[in-house]
Formats: C-alpha cells, sequence, structure tokens
C-alpha cells in the first residue's frame, strides 16, 4: 500500500516540477507607476488593460491601490495598447513594447463625467473592485470547457467551489446566490452553480457584508456574503435553459431540465431531476444550511429546541448506497407588481428510495471489559418532503422596508432495516422500521423604517409550529437490553415505540440604530423568545398472543411539557478609530422556564450577562483583518430535560433530568485574508478557539453493547482548537495551492461512573497544482496527507491517510470536451496495524457543434468498480471501523439540448 501511495506521490511531485518549469519560462516584466487626476490626486481602484498585439498572448489587467499605484505583469519582447479608465474621467492609451527591463509609466487622466467613453464601452475590465464589492467579466476566463456556473467560478481569482457546490471567495464562504439582483430559490449556493448554463453569465458580482435592505448597510454587521449572477443581454427578456437525458446498462436513466425565464417584471425558474445514478438534488447539507437561512432573527428559541430534527435530517445524510433512485423538482416565481412590490414563491419537493448497506468494527474502548463487536446493517429507505415559501417585498421608499414571509414543509420518511451484531456477550438481529411524518409551519414579518437622519429602527417577529409523530418498530428473536427494559418471554420479540412532539416558538425584536457621527454608533435592541413545547412518548411490547406489555409501569413513557421565556435587552456601541473599527456589545438576558410531568412540576428563574466584541481592520479593499468573541448560553432541548425513561435505539436507553440548566461556552475567532491581483496572490487563514465551561454531557453505563445514558450538566472546562489556511499562487497559466489545517480538543467522557479526559489531534495538509490554457488539456492535481490521534483511557489510537486526486478537461477539435477526474486514497490505522486502499474514476466526453442547440456526452461513473469505501470515526468510548458499499459502475450515453 505505502508503495503505491509513494508512486503516486513521486509522480504528482514529478508533475509539479515539470509545470514549475513551464511557469518560469514565461518571463514577464514589470509596468508600474501612478494614476492621478490633473491635481496629482490618487486615483483609487482605476482600471488598467494591456491589450496585446499577438493573438496568441493574453490580456493582462491591473487595478490601482489606494495612494494610486499599480503593477502590470507584461510578456517581454511584446507589443502592448494599454489603457487606463475611471468613472467619470477620460480614459487614456499608449502604446507599449516591452524589452527585458522593467517599464515606469505615469498616467494623469482629466475629469469628464458626462461622457462614457468608447473604450470602456469595448473594453471591460476583467475584475473591478469597489470597496465590498468584486465583479469578474467571465469571458475573462473562459477557457471552453465550462457547461454550467461551477466549472465558470473555478476559473474566477480568489474563487473555490468544492464538489457539495459550496462556494467561497478569498476564504469566506458565499451564503446566498442572486440572479439579477433577485434570490435564485433559496438563495443556496448548490442548485445555482450547478444548474445555471455557462453561457447564460454576463459577470459575476461578489457582495461582502452583504444586507437585503439597503439602508441598513453600513449599520448591520451582517457576516453574509452574496454572489449576484448578471445575465447576458439576450438572456434577460428570454427563455433559456437545457433539458438532458440518459440511459445507461442495467436500466440506468436519467432525466434532467432547467428552464429559466427572465424579464425586468417575471422570473421563473424550473429545476427538475430524475435518475438512478445516485445524483441527490438535496442533500444533508443542503438542509442545515437552509435551516441556518431562513430568517434574520439575532437568535430563536428554536434554537434551543431542535425537536428531533435529526429524525428527518439523518435520513438526508445517507450519502453511499448500493442503491438509488431520486425525484426531484423546484419551481421558484418571482413577479414585480409595481416599483415598489414584490412577490415571490418557491417549491421543492424530492422523493427518492435508496439501499444501503454497511460492515463496522466497533472498538469498545472500556478498559475493564474492552471487547470488539463485528455490525452489519442493510437499511431500505423510503424519503419524501416538500418545503414551500412564499415571499412579500415591499419597499414603499428609501427610508422604509416591509417583508413578509410564509413557510410550510412536510415530511414523511420511512425505512426497513435489519443489523446484525457479533460481540462476546450475544450474536442477534434487530429488524427496525420506522415512519416519520412532520410538519412545520412558520411566519416571518420584517419591518425597518429611517426615523430621522440620525435613526434607524427595524422590527423582527417571527411564528414557529413544528409537529412530529415518528414511529418505531423493533423485531429480534433475543432478548435485548435486559434488565433496562421489561421484556417477557415470546418467541418474536416486537417493540414498539411512539412518540409526538408539538412546539409553538415565538420571536419579537425591536432594535435601534442611533448614528452619533460618522464614527461612532449606538445600537439597543429588546426582544422577547418565547417557546411552548410538549412531548409525549410510549414504548410497549406487542406479544404474540395479541396482549400489550406497557413499559409504563417501569418507568417509561413521557408526557412532558416544557415552556420557556427568553427577554432580553441589548447595548451595542460600534466605533471607529483609523481603519479598525470596534464594536463592544452587552446582552441582559432574563430567562424563565417550566417543566411539567404528570404531576410532578419544575421551575427556575436566572438572569444571564452575555458579553460579545468584535473588530474589524480592513488594511485596504484586499487586506482585511477580523476578530470576534462571544460569551454563549444554551439551554436544553426537550427530550434532554423528559425525566422518564425512553428507548433510543435496539441498544442504548436514554432518561433525561428535567432540573438541568444551561450550558456555558466561549467562543474566539481570527480570521485574515490578503488578495493581491498584480501577484495572483491569495492568503486566508482562519482561527477558532471554544471553551466550555459548564457542558451538557452524556453519562453512560456500558453493558456490552448495551447503553443507558442520562444527561449531567458537567463544570470542568474542555476546550476545541482549530486553525486552517490557504495560499494560492497564480504563475502565467499555473496555480499553486496549499492548504492546511490542525485541530485540536480535550473532553472528558463519563462511563461506568469513571470520568475520563480524552484528546483528539488532527493535522491535514494539501498541494495541489491547476493549469488555465486555452488551447491545451486543463489538469488539476494534488496530494493530501492525514494524521489524526485520539487517546481515550490513556490509550493512543493513530490512523494515517494520504489521499492523490487528478482532473483533466480538454476541448478539442472545437466541439469535443473531455472531463476525467480520479482519486486514490491509502488509509492506515497504525494502532491495529491495518492498511486499506481505495481508488476511484469518473470520465466524460461530450460532443455539440458550434451554434447547435444539441449536445451528446457518453459519460462513465465508478470506472474501476470498486465495491466498498473505508473509513474512521470515533465518540467518547468507542472506535468505529466502517466498511461502506456503493453504487457500482455506471456508463451513460446522453443526449442534451439547450435552448
Amino acid at each position: 500500500m505505502m508503495y503505491n501511495a509513494n508512486k503516486h506521490l513521486n509522480f504528482f511531485m514529478l508533475i509539479l516540477l515539470i509545470t514549475a518549469g513551464f511557469s518560469l519560462n514565461a518571463q514577464t516584466v514589470i509596468v508600474s507607476g501612478k494614476v492621478t487626476d490633473t491635481l496629482q490626486n490618487p486615483l483609487a481602484y482605476a482600471n488598467i488593460l494591456a491589450i496585446p498585439e499577438a493573438n496568441d498572448q493574453d490580456l493582462r489587467f491591473a487595478i490601482t491601490e489606494a495612494n494610486g499605484t499599480y503593477k502590470l505583469g507584461l510578456v517581454k519582447n511584446q507589443s502592448y495598447k494599454v489603457t487606463v479608465s475611471y468613472l467619470g474621467y477620460t480614459s487614456q492609451t499608449i502604446a507599449i513594447t516591452t524589452t527585458n527591463q522593467n517599464l515606469t509609466k505615469n498616467f494623469s487622466l482629466r475629469e469628464n463625467p458626462n461622457q462614457l467613453d468608447e473604450i470602456t464601452l469595448n473594453y471591460t475590465p476583467p475584475i473591478t473592485v469597489k470597496k465590498d464589492t468584486i465583479t469578474y467579466n467571465v469571458d475573462s476566463f473562459k477557457t471552453g470547457e465550462e457547461r454550467k456556473l461551477r466549472e465558470v467560478l473555478k476559473k474566477l481569482p480568489g474563487v473555490e467551489v468544492d464538489k457539495a457546490g459550496n462556494v467561497t471567495v478569498q476564504g469566506k464562504k458565499v451564503t446566498k446566490v442572486l440572479v439579477e439582483n433577485k434570490t435564485f430559490f433559496t438563495g443556496n449556493t448548490k442548485l445555482a452553480v450547478n444548474n445555471i448554463p455557462a453561457d447564460a453569465v454576463d459577470k459575476v458580482e461578489v457582495l461582502d457584508n452583504y444586507s437585503e435592505v439597503a439602508m441598513l448597510k453600513g449599520l448591520q454587521d451582517g457576516e453574509d456574503m452574496a454572489m449576484n449572477i448578471k445575465l447576458k443581454a439576450d438572456k434577460k427578456k428570454f427563455a433559456f435553459g437545457d433539458v438532458e437525458l440518459g440511459a445507461g446498462i442495467k436500466d440506468r436513466y436519467l432525466v434532467h431540465p432547467n428552464l429559466f425565464y427572465y424579464s425586468p417584471k417575471t422570473n421563473v425558474n424550473f429545476i427538475g431531476d430524475y435518475n438512478n445514478q445516485g445524483i441527490k438534488s438535496f442533500s444533508f447539507r443542503d438542509y442545515i444550511d437552509f435551516e441556518g437561512g431562513f430568517g434574520k432573527l439575532m437568535s430563536d428559541a428554536g434554537n434551543y429546541f431542535s425537536l428531533y430534527n435529526s429524525d428527518f435530517a439523518q435520513y438526508l445524510n445517507n450519502q453511499d448506497y448500493t442503491a438509488n433512485t431520486n425525484q426531484f423538482g423546484a419551481l421558484n416565481i418571482r413577479q414585480s407588481i409595481n416599483t415598489k412590490t414584490d412577490v415571490s414563491g418557491y417549491i421543492i419537493s424530492s422523493k427518492s428510495k435508496t439501499e444501503t448497506q454497511s460492515n463496522t468494527l466497533n472498538e469498545y474502548l472500556n478498559l475493564d471489559d474492552a471487547f470488539i463487536e463485528d455490525r452489519n446493517t442493510t437499511n431500505s429507505i423510503n424519503k419524501f418532503f416538500t418545503i414551500a415559501k412564499l415571499t412579500l417585498d415591499y419597499n414603499p421608499s428609501h427610508d422604509e422596508d416591509f417583508a413578509y414571509n410564509s413557510f410550510v414543509k412536510l415530511t414523511n420518511n420511512d425505512a426497513n432495516g435489519l443489523t446484525t451484531t457479533i460481540n462476546p456477550s450475544q450474536n442477534n438481529s434487530i429488524n427496525t422500521l420506522t415512519d416519520i411524518k412532520e410538519l412545520n409551519l412558520k411566519q416571518n414579518i420584517s419591518y425597518s423604517r429611517k426615523l430621522s437622519k440620525n435613526h434607524t429602527a427595524t422590527l423582527q417577529a417571527t411564528y414557529n409550529y413544528k409537529n412530529d409523530k415518528p414511529i418505531t418498530e423493533w423485531f429480534t428473536n433475543q432478548q435485548i437490553l435486559q434488565g433496562l427494559i421489561p421484556l417477557e418471554d415470546d418467541t418474536v420479540y416486537n417493540i414498539l415505540q411512539t412518540k409526538r412532539s408539538n412546539s409553538h416558538n415565538a420571536n419579537v425584536i425591536l432594535k435601534d440604530y442611533w448614528v452619533l457621527n460618522n464614527f461612532n454608533h449606538l445600537y439597543t435592541s429588546f426582544g422577547v423568545n418565547a417557546a411552548f413545547n410538549s412531548f409525549e412518548n410510549q414504548d410497549v411490547q406487542q406479544l404474540s398472543n395479541g396482549s400489550i406489555n406497557n413499559f409504563n409501569t417501569t418507568g417509561f413513557g413521557n408526557d412532558f411539557i416544557y415552556n420557556f421565556i427568553n427577554t432580553f435587552v441589548g447595548l451595542e456601541y460600534k466605533f471607529q478609530i483609523g481603519k479598525a473599527i470596534f464594536k463592544p456589545m452587552l446582552y441582559y438576558n432574563f430567562y424563565s422556564w417550566n417543566t411539567k410531568q404528570l404531576d410532578d412540576r419544575y421551575s427556575n428563574k436566572k438572569v444571564l450577562l452575555l458579553p460579545k466584541f468584535t473588530t474589524k481592520v480592513e488594511f485596504n479593499n484586499n487586506e482585511k483583518l477580523h476578530f470576534r468573541y462571544q460569551l454563549n448560553a444554551r439551554f436544553p432541548a426537550i427530550n434532554q430535560l423528559a425525566n422518564n425513561f425512553i428507548l433510543n435505539s435496539f441498544n442504548r436507553v436514554f432518561k433525561g433530568d428535567a432540573t438541568l440548566e444551561n450550558q456555558l461556552y466561549h467562543t474566539v475567532s481570527l480570521s485574515y485574508y490578503k488578495f493581491s491581483l498584480f501577484k495572483n496572490l491569495n492568503f486566508n487563514i482562519n482561527t477558532n478557539f471554544n471553551k466550555r465551561i459548564k457542558t451538557l454531557k452524556s453519562t453512560t453505563q456500558l453493558q456490552g453493547i448495551e447503553q443507558f445514558s442520562t444527561s449531567v450538566l458537567f463544570d470542568q472546562p474542555e476546550h476545541n482548537f482549530n486553525i486552517s489556511a490557504r495560499l494560492s499562487k497564480k504563475i502565467n497559466k499555473i496555480k499553486y495551492n496549499i492548504r492546511g489545517r490542525f485541530s485540536y480538543s480535550d473532553f472528558f467522557q463519563i462511563l461506568n461512573t469513571n470520568t475520563n479526559l480524552n484528546i483528539s489531534k488532527g493535522i491535514s495538509s494539501t498541494l495541489s497544482v491547476e493549469t488555465f490554457f486555452k488551447d491545451h488539456p486543463n489538469i488539476e492535481m494534488g496530494y493530501t496527507k492525514d494524521f489524526n490521534n485520539y487517546r481515550s483511557f490513556s490509550v493512543i489510537n493513530k490512523f494515517e491517510n494520504d489521499r492523490f486526486f487528478a482532473n483533466v478537461e480538454y476541448d478539442f477539435l472545437k466541439d469535443f470536451i473531455f472531463k476525467a477526474d480520479y482519486s486514490f486514497d491509502a488509509y492506515t490505522n497504525k494502532s491495529a496495524n491495518t492498511k486499506n486502499t481505495f481508488d476511484t474514476a469518473n470520465a466524460s466526453l461530450f460532443y455539440q457543434i458550434e451554434d447547435s442547440p444539441w449536445g451528446f456526452e457518453i459519460n462513465a461513473t465508478n470506472i474501476f468498480d470498486v465495491t466498498v469505501k473505508q473509513q474512521n470515526t470515533f465518540n467518547s468510548f468507542l472506535i468505529s471501523d466502517s466498511k461502506t458499499f456503493i453504487l457500482p459502475r455506471i456508463i451513460m450515453f446522453k443526449v442534451a439540448y439547450k435552448f
């Protein structure tokens, strides 16, 4: 295995040296100088454009710094026309022929506010930077292989797109996608990057510190980053899109329509997907992003009580399967009623059938009785959900904004699973049937108004109703959880569990923004978060003779009510000193809650002062530093409080504690990024530190694989620290990337009355190189090395992983596009002295005659027909080594029609 890993690494290093040689071969000279007006005042962020006379050379560009200086890298011994442009000034053009020597060229522009220069119309700068906005002219970066927005974004400087469809710009995640300044569906990046046609995109705008309400820009310290897609002129009043149909060996199929209509007043988008290739259009990560992105409340009582979100989310979390069928549809409509009113809505619906299979070796770390369990699991899962949202935006003036939205989510999931466990205490098979139904309704109102020159007020209110009805049934021919559940002897043991939870959450926040002067702001807020929740469960044994053995007689079954109110007042002072903006904040929170279980009642009150502090230092548009500190309080969820027994799985019983109080923890983060257009350099680093003062922790009694757990409030400090950094440098047509990550955490586990300190460490580093040729194949190659170290019960477990990956894209003979990707993983469990390798490859060949609407593709996934993949996970008392079975090789022929 190590031979294979070293072979891949040596090959990668050879390619790296070769590409480095190519990079150094095309030497450049530096043209530098200063751009000023006629009074010698510097013009910041002016555009410098160098257009080569030779057809085989690329356009070069630069942007002036705040002091008006610039640096432009040009190829030696070439002729260029250099144009300097600035809004409101007459552009200036000169001819330059480079030699082996650097040049100095200064420019003085004359003011001309009423004329739009011809040069501005004919030559759009590839990149424009203005304060919090970066604008990319995408045609300047395309190399010919792009079919979807994803491929376009990957070519833009400072922009990254991962396989899941998440987009980051200069190290910061894009949280919302707009098309022509309007939210695209939910704003989630995945739907946009995977479906918007590349040839429809004219420009990409990146908006940092984005605010949906213009008057709040500069007042709210939003962490949102939005990406606004500007369409080409012929797409703005026209229907466009594409339809893809595919068929393959062993009854494989694909139907994937993308339909878009844009006009000044009406936008309609439809995305459909019907396939059995294992392609998921809506994943667990999409769901989490969606949940976190709803509403703009500072806090939400629902955050305290995530009532069995996992019952729904666990099914979305499956990414590897032996069979998978997906039906997905999404419709988004926006209509401008008039210049002040917009109505929009979307509906997203998904139905899928999934089969999974895995084999896991669980190493239980109890020193008194350490052992290994061999567990095999198969599941057949049917998932259905629909989410819909209706929004009304009303902007009567620049000083007033009103928004109302209504949201609904319907879920119906069922599963049939079989688990076989072999361990020292038993050899058993358990059949698990689940049925989950959920209804979620949410109403949100947001109102903003500028009261005077110095005062702006906002009101936000949300009401959220949630109803869950999970049903679980276990079948086994042996007794389980002996001594924990009161089973009666039977030929087949049938255990039925029904749960029902209801929650009514309401939130209101009123905030005043007082601008004392340009450098001092004072903000005050008042809010109420209220939650009224109920939870019921019943666990019974259904005997073969038809009678019922109700576990309520031994302390099982909850009929629990939990009411919670948080009233708070906040004070924030924002001030600027030089390039730094400071914002200390203090929130006074009064918490009141009560619980009821049958005749048992409990109530409590608490006051907490929660400080928060942020600092932003903007050295210039391309270099920023951001520091954050916050003291956080989080209260337990209702299932942690419900103080009767409940069966959580075939091997776990849980009991809550109604007297639990809040967790308390510090969070600190520091982020820095720097982007140099001249040097083609992008660097960012992010650090996060978390210190938990009080933690809600599970205490577990473990006997074999069977567990009894309850929650306690733990007051010994625990820590978590991680740091990640990325450096990319582009030299001519080749970009080099270095990424690194280090993580450390220490935490306590309470197992069989023993308290043990666990320590986890992880290091990951990646070195990669990618090319950006227009007339040659483009290749991305990289190598990743991971080290993981986990210490529990004074036993140290070490894991390593070597990963080599390569991607190639090549457009040739004008009409063909070839794409392929390959990855090789070599996994080593140092402690167990086990080694495993896993490699996978995919490839496609696409053919489309220029200007023809028809395209044809042959596509192959999992070319090597790999059957399993391996991974390692751990928690406080066990380490799991899992083999997950995956889809076999799939070969498809596809036909695409673009209109």
